[in-house]
């Protein structure tokens, strides 16, 4: 899974809260002050290129859904949560841990 933004991650509870829904849907259902029709319409496409959400098009209009679920999206963020702090050890600072 590829990391997210905060914005990009407030968009993407925003679809989770609605399942499913056009730019301005989604735009509809974010709180103020709300960023600009073309900024949420930039920041889908890319959650959509990074395998988070997808669409359908009715016409000319895309309506876009999470294809990553909630708890799945959690779970990913827990484990990345959990490794951070230690990416800084290595075995050549002469740091390790052991059973006893």
């Amino acid at each position: 899974m590829k990391e997210i933004t905060k914005a990009q991650e407030d968009l993407l509870k925003a679809l989770w809260e609605i399942k499913e829904g056009a730019v301005s849907d989604v735009l509809d259902s974010l709180s103020e002050p709300k960023p600009a029709y073309n900024t949420v319409a930039t920041v889908i496409k890319v959650l959509e290129k990074k395998g988070y959400v997808s669409h359908k098009t009715y016409g000319k209009t895309n309506v876009y859904f999470p294809v990553i679920a909630k708890k799945e999206y959690a779970q990913h963020i827990m484990k990345d949560t959990f490794k951070k702090p230690f990416q800084w050890l290595a075995p050549s600072d002469g740091i390790f841990f052991r059973e006893k």
